[in-house]
C-alpha cells in the first residue's frame, strides 16, 4: 500500500447495502463530507453498490418471485377468470436476464444517488486500521480506513460500519453454488432442478422454494424445529403451513440433519424425523439456516473493536461502538436482520452525527415473507404477549369475507389484531393473503403513534379493497366485525 496524505472526512460509511447507502445519503443531505466503500462487483468486474439485498436477496428474489408468479397463474389460476390458454412455456434464461436487469437498473441508481448527493464513492475492500499519530481534535476517529486497490486512506471523524452478513453454511459443508447452494447460487440456476431439497424452512427458504415449486420443481423442506416459523404468530403459521402445503411444497418439521453428501448425481441428506431415518436424494440443495455477520477481515481486532461471541459489534441502544467516533448497523449488530431495519438504523446514526435526535423503533419493525399467501407482522405475537403476563383482546377476520379478495380470486389468509385488554393500544397485526406486505405499512404507522383498535375501527377505508380487512379485525377487537 502506498502512504498519501489521508484525506480528511466527517463521515466514511463502510459498506453500500441498504443501511450503508442510506446511511451516507443522509449524512450528505445534512451538510457532512462523506465517502463510502464497498467492494460488490458485478462478473465482469464493475462495481455493483447495494450489497447482499440488492445483488443476491431481496431485488432478485422477489422478481424471480413475481416471474414466478406470473407463470404459475397463466399454468393453474387464469381459467376461472375466463382466460384460456395454452399451456405456458418457460424461458428460464429471459427470465433470469430480467432478473439480471433489474439488479443493474439497481445498482445504476445507487450509483446515481451518490452523485446527486456528492458522495465519494471508492469501489474496493476497507479496513480499519489505528491512527499513526494523536487524534487531530476532541471527537476525531482513532482510526483509519485504508481502501485496497489504490492505497487510499481516509481519516474520517465518524466511520459507520454496514458490512451486512452472508449466509450460513452447515458445519463441514461448504457451499459450492453448484450443488450445495446459498441464496445467491438459488437465484442463478440455469434450469428448473427435478428435486430441490431446502433445509431451513424461514423466510429465505419459504421464498426460494416458492419459486422453484412454481416454475415446476419438486421442492422438499427440511426444518430442525417442530413448528413452522416459530417467528410468526402461531395462528398464522398454521395458516400458512396448510396453504404451502396445498400448493405443494413438501414441509417436514422437526428434522435432525445428518450427513449430506454432493457428486455429480445430486445431492443426499441423511435425516431423523419423527418416523424415524430417512434420506432425501435431491438435484440440488439450498441450505438456508441463518446468515452470520461480517464482522471479520476489515481490522476489526487490530483497532480494539468490540464483537461478540456470535460475531456481532456490540453497540449501546444508539449504535455506538466501543470507539469513539466508530458506529455500527444493520446486520452486524442486535435485532432483525432486515434491509428495512439497516436503513432506518443508517438514517438515525448520520443524525446523530449531525448533532440532531436520530430515531429507529426496533420494537416496530416489521417482518414480511414474500410467498403466495404473503405473510407480514409487527409488534408481537399473542403466545410473546401472554407469556409475559399481558391481558389482551384478539380480533380476527378472513379474507374470504373481504368482496376485493374474492373478486380478485385469492381470499386465503386472515388479519389478526392484538390489543392490550385495558388500554386498547395495539400490540401486534399479523396478516396472512395476498399484499400482506404493502398492507402491514398501516398497522406500523398506527402502532408508530400508539393507536387503539378503536382508532383503526373508526378510520374509513375505501371499498372494495384488502385493507378493509384491517378495519375489519380492528372491530372484531370488539366483537363487532360488520362482514364476518
Amino acid at each position: 500500500m502506498t502512504e498519501e496524505t489521508p484525506q480528511i472526512l466527517d463521515v466514511a460509511v463502510i459498506g453500500a447495502g441498504p443501511g450503508g447507502y442510506t446511511a451516507a445519503i443522509r449524512a450528505a443531505q445534512l451538510g457532512l463530507r462523506t465517502a463510502c466503500i464497498d467492494d460488490w462487483t458485478t462478473t465482469d468486474g464493475q462495481p455493483a453498490p447495494g450489497g447482499t439485498c440488492t445483488n443476491v436477496g431481496c431485488i432478485p428474489s422477489k422478481a424471480l418471485l413475481q416471474s414466478s408468479e406470473y407463470f404459475d397463474h397463466a399454468a393453474h389460476g387464469l381459467g376461472e377468470h375466463g382466460v384460456v390458454c395454452a399451456p405456458p412455456t418457460l424461458d428460464l434464461g429471459r427470465m433470469m436476464a430480467r432478473k439480471d436487469a433489474v439488479v443493474r437498473q439497481t445498482n445504476d441508481g445507487i450509483r446515481y444517488l451518490f452523485r446527486k448527493n456528492k458522495i465519494e464513492f471508492l469501489a474496493g475492500r476497507a479496513t480499519l486500521r489505528r491512527r499513526t499519530d494523536a487524534p487531530a481534535g476532541p471527537g476525531d476517529c482513532v482510526v483509519e480506513v485504508a481502501v485496497e486497490p489504490g492505497g487510499r486512506v481516509l481519516r474520517a471523524r465518524n466511520v459507520i460500519l454496514a458490512t451486512g452478513s452472508s449466509p450460513r453454511p452447515l458445519p463441514g459443508i461448504a457451499f459450492d453454488e453448484r450443488r450445495i447452494l446459498s441464496n445467491r447460487g438459488a437465484l442463478a440456476l440455469d434450469a428448473v432442478p427435478q428435486r430441490l431439497g431446502i433445509i431451513g424452512a424461514g423466510v429465505i427458504g419459504l421464498e426460494l422454494g416458492s419459486v422453484w415449486r412454481r416454475l415446476g420443481a419438486q421442492v422438499t423442506v427440511l426444518e430442525a424445529l417442530p413448528q413452522f416459523l416459530g417467528i410468526a404468530d402461531e395462528q398464522i403459521a398454521r395458516e400458512a403451513l396448510k396453504a404451502f402445503r396445498k400448493q405443494g411444497l413438501d414441509v417436514r418439521l422437526g428434522v435432525q440433519i445428518g450427513a449430506v453428501e454432493a457428486g455429480d448425481a445430486g445431492v443426499s441428506v441423511a435425516y431423523r424425523g419423527g418416523d424415524g431415518d430417512a434420506m432425501l436424494a435431491c438435484d440440488r440443495l439450498v441450505v438456508a439456516i441463518g446468515r452470520v455477520p461480517n464482522s471479520g477481515g476489515w481490522g476489526a481486532d487490530a483497532v480494539g473493536l468490540t464483537i461478540d461471541a456470535r460475531g456481532f459489534v456490540a453497540v449501546d441502544e444508539d449504535c455506538r461502538t466501543n470507539l469513539a467516533g466508530v458506529w455500527a448497523i444493520g446486520d452486524l449488530v442486535r435485532g432483525p436482520m432486515l434491509a428495512h431495519k439497516a436503513e432506518d438504523e443508517g438514517v438515525a446514526v448520520a443524525e446523530r452525527i449531525a448533532g440532531k435526535a436520530g430515531h429507529a423503533d426496533l420494537a416496530r419493525i416489521p417482518s414480511v415473507v414474500y410467498t403466495d399467501p404473503e405473510i407480514a407482522w409487527v409488534g408481537q405475537t399473542e403466545a410473546q404477549l401472554r407469556a409475559a403476563g399481558r391481558a389482551v383482546r384478539v380480533g380476527t377476520f378472513p379474507f374470504s369475507a373481504n368482496g376485493r379478495a374474492r373478486a380478485a380470486g385469492n381470499a386465503v389468509g386472515l388479519v389478526k389484531i392484538l390489543a392490550d385488554e385495558t388500554t386498547d393500544e395495539i400490540l401486534g397485526v399479523h396478516i396472512l393473503g395476498a399484499g400482506a406486505s404493502e398492507l402491514i405499512a398501516e398497522a406500523v404507522t398506527a402502532m408508530a403513534f400508539r393507536a387503539s383498535s378503536e382508532d383503526l375501527a373508526r378510520t374509513c377505508h375505501a371499498h372494495p379493497t384488502r385493507s378493509e380487512a384491517l378495519r375489519e379485525a380492528a372491530l372484531a377487537v370488539d366483537r363487532r366485525a360488520l362482514n364476518f
